[in-house]
C-alpha cells in the first residue's frame, strides 16, 4: 500500500499525543485524513492545524463511531487506514489504602482503550469489506497496545488489562480480516513524550528517561508515526505487536 492524494484515513485520539503525530505524518504524506476525538475543542483546532477533517465521537459507543465514520466517508470516501490511538491510562491498586480497585474504573479503561479500539477497527473493517477495493491490500488497522501489556506496573492492573487485550485481539483479527485483504498490526510503545508524561515534573521525566537503556530520552510521538507510515507501507507486517521502547523494561512501579 503506498500513502497517495486518493487514500482515506481515520485517527481516533488525534487530538494529542501519539494520534496527533499519526495524524500529521498522514497529512504530511497526501492522505485525506479525518480525526476523531472526544474533545471536540482540541481536536477541531487539530485539525485546522494539519487540513485535516474532525468527526467527534466516543469510541465507546458504537453509534457515535458510525456517524464519525460517515461523516469521513462522506468528505474523503472509505478510509483504507484506520490508526487507533484513543485512550486513557488512571492508576490503582487491586486492594489499595481505600479498599479495592473501583469496578466502574476498571470497567471504563476497559470499555475506552479495548472495547473502544475493537468498535472503531470493526466498523472500519466493514466498511472496506462492503466497499469492494481491489487491491492486493484493502486496508490496514493498527491499534495501540502498550509495553505495559507484558510488563504492567503496581496500580496499572486495569491499563494492563485493557493493552494485553489489544495484544490478544491482533492475530485474530488479522485473520478474520485476511480473505478481505485488510491487515491488522498493534504497536506496544514505551514511556513516550506525550501529554500525560509531559505533564510531570521535569525530574519525574527525567528519572523516566534514565530507565530506557538506548537511547536513554522518551520517545518522540513523530517516532510512533514513522513506525506506523512503514507498518502501512509493508504489506508483510500482518497480525503482530511491535515493540517501540528503546529496550525499556518496566520495574513494578
Amino acid at each position: 500500500m503506498k500513502i497517495e492524494n486518493d487514500i482515506a484515513a481515520v485517527v481516533t485520539g488525534g487530538a494529542s499525543g501519539l494520534g496527533s503525530a499519526v495524524a500529521a505524518a498522514l497529512c504530511a504524506a497526501g492522505a485525506k485524513v479525518t480525526l476523531i476525538d472526544r474533545d471536540a475543542e482540541k481536536g477541531a483546532a487539530r485539525a485546522a492545524e494539519l487540513g485535516a477533517l474532525f468527526a467527534q465521537a466516543d469510541v465507546t459507543d458504537a453509534d457515535s463511531v458510525a456517524e464519525a465514520l460517515n461523516t469521513a466517508r462522506a468528505a474523503h470516501g472509505q478510509e483504507r487506514i484506520c490508526v487507533n490511538c484513543a485512550g486513557i491510562a488512571p492508576a490503582a491498586k487491586t486492594v489499595g489504602r481505600n479498599g479495592v480497585h473501583d469496578l466502574g474504573l476498571f470497567q471504563t479503561v476497559i470499555n475506552v482503550n479495548l472495547v473502544g479500539s475493537f468498535n472503531v477497527a470493526s466498523q472500519s473493517a466493514a466498511g472496506m469489506v462492503a466497499a469492494g477495493i481491489d487491491a492486493d491490500c484493502t486496508g490496514v488497522i493498527i491499534n495501540t497496545a502498550s509495553i505495559a501489556a507484558f510488563e504492567g506496573q503496581i496500580g496499572q492492573v486495569a491499563y494492563a488489562a485493557s493493552k494485553g487485550g489489544i495484544v490478544g485481539l491482533t492475530l485474530p483479527m488479522a485473520r478474520d480480516l485476511a480473505r478481505d485483504k485488510i491487515r491488522v498490526m498493534a504497536i506496544a510503545p514505551g514511556i513516550f513524550g506525550t501529554p500525560m508524561v509531559t505533564s510531570m515534573t521535569q525530574e519525574l521525566q527525567d528519572a523516566l528517561a534514565q530507565g530506557i537503556p538506548n537511547p536513554a530520552r522518551l520517545g518522540d510521538p513523530e517516532e510512533f508515526a514513522a513506525l506506523a507510515m512503514h507498518i502501512i507501507e509493508n504489506d508483510f507486517l500482518n497480525g503482530s505487536v511491535i515493540r517501540l521502547d528503546g529496550a525499556a523494561r518496566l520495574a513494578p512501579r
